[in-house]
């Protein structure tokens, strides 16, 4: 049995320079918590403390903002979720590899303090951004609630990315966006349509002026949006969340009708991709070849 999961999603600017007043974030999340005391989970924008303004070159900000993980950065937004006893999503930052290339990567911290999750950005927006693509699909469990998978920015333009999150057994995947073009009325549908499709919830937190344009939405497992922010400054999209649903709408169908999870009988024979030079093996579609992990109880 699970328990519905308060989250609350902070539309709001990026901070600029943040490595030289590091305690102005943490007096933030503090506001947002006390003035939503039920939130669980709290997320902030792609590169919200590595924001750069629009006369600086994105590359030296970049340069000087990547840390690894497991740095002071990290070290204080650990404390930080210890502190409030929630499950902490920053927002993507600048994290500097070992091999030192740098990475858009979105952490995850659990109200123990541990860091639970890392996710690098697949598909970073070429020509204009250039860090490092990552290589992986993370999913992360919320203790007694669901399991909850990450994107960053452009990942939602690739169905791959969401398709692959929801089969290693997302209910909800969590989208951290950083946009201020026209563009971002076409994320809003491509939420609703990944949502469908996949059949998870999907919540796009994208930034406020002048790093975004807002328009945050949460899209239910059947693609009816629940809740949307407007385009103005910051607004905290607060919902819950019964990660459940998602589950009961593969098992049950889309309007009770359409299961994407069940296309295939039994014995028929692979479907060739040949985009992929591979192939959908039924026999992987449902069950899923990514390791079986204990469900939230």
């Amino acid at each position: 049995m699970t328990t519905p999961l308060p989250i609350g999603l902070v539309q709001t600017a990026a901070r600029h320079h943040a490595a030289e007043e590091p305690d102005a974030f943490a007096a933030d999340v503090r506001r947002v918590a006390a003035a939503h005391p039920g939130v669980r989970l709290l997320a902030y924008p792609e590169l919200h403390l590595c924001g750069h303004r629009p006369d600086e070159d994105p590359g030296t900000v970049m340069t000087a903002a990547a840390e690894p993980l497991d740095g002071p950065r990290g070290a204080r937004l650990a404390a930080l979720a210890r502190e409030l006893d929630i499950w902490l999503v920053p927002g993507s930052v600048y994290e500097l590899g070992a091999e030192g290339r740098v990475y858009n990567t979105a952490p995850v911290y659990a109200p123990t303090g541990e860091r639970v999750a890392e996710y690098r950005k697949i598909f970073p927006w070429r020509p204009y951004e250039t860090t490092a693509a990552g290589g992986s699909f993370v999913v992360f469990d919320v203790q007694g609630h669901g399991r909850v998978g990450l994107t960053i920015c452009y990942d939602a333009w690739f169905p791959e990315t969401t398709r692959h999150l929801a089969w290693q057994g997302a209910d909800l995947v969590l989208n951290l966006v950083r946009t201020p073009t026209v563009d971002r009325a076409q994320e809003v549908v491509l939420a609703r349509a990944n949502a469908i499709v996949n059949q998870v919830f999907m919540a796009s937190l994208n930034a406020a002026a002048p790093d975004g344009v807002g328009r945050s939405v949460v899209v239910d497992p059947e693609g009816n949006p629940r809740a949307e922010a407007g385009p103005g400054p910051e607004e905290v999209v607060s919902d819950v969340l019964d990660l459940a649903e998602a589950r009961r709408v593969r098992t049950r169908g889309t309007a009770g009708l359409t299961r994407v999870w069940d296309p295939f009988t039994e014995g028929q024979a692979p479907l060739e991709l040949p985009l992929y030079a591979g192939r959908i093996d039924p026999e992987r579609w449902r069950r899923g070849a990514a390791p079986e992990l204990p469900r939230p109880s």
